[in-house]
């Protein structure tokens, strides 16, 4: 299997963490949409499977740990906050592919192949053998103004 090309690092400066400001001043906007039809379970699970790979991989998503009155410390949340949208299966393909044509877009997919299997080999394998993939959930993170653009009028899920 050939090794896939290193995308181009999104993320904020530690200069731009500004966890004092709201959440439209940040320079990135960080969306997460998932397929209305999916039942609840499922979709809470794809929007978090995508979450979480995009947290990993996008520097400064992630605020400071809060420490409560009585000194337990909550890791950080999105600073910047992040939005779930809701589209159907055709306009998430859309939305994917209109993402990694953006310049300076982090794009995070989970295929349906990621609830299908159950161990995470026959995932990568069913991934590799697929000519078109299924899409449960797409997260995009990227100048606002891009973003904007790329999820276009799609509505909160609800």
């Amino acid at each position: 299997m050939s090794a896939v090309p290193e995308s181009p690092v999104v993320g904020f400066e530690p200069d731009e963490i500004r966890t004092g400001e709201p959440t439209r001043s940040a320079r990135l906007k960080w969306v997460v949409v998932v397929d209305v039809a999916l039942a609840p379970g499922p979709a809470a699970n794809a929007v978090v499977c995508a979450t979480a790979a995009t947290a990993t991989r996008v520097p400064g998503l992630l605020g400071p740990d809060a420490v409560d009155a009585a000194g337990t410390v909550h890791p950080g949340l999105p600073w910047a906050g992040c939005t779930v949208l809701g589209a159907s299966a055709p306009q998430l393909a859309d939305l994917r592919a209109k993402a990694l044509a953006a310049p300076g877009v982090h794009v995070a997919d989970v295929p349906g192949a990621a609830q299908r299997t159950r161990v995470y080999d026959e995932y990568r394998t069913e991934v590799a053998a697929a000519e078109a993939l299924d899409y449960l959930a797409v997260s995009v993170v990227g100048p606002r103004n891009r973003v904007d653009k790329i999820v276009g009028r799609l509505r909160l899920l609800a």
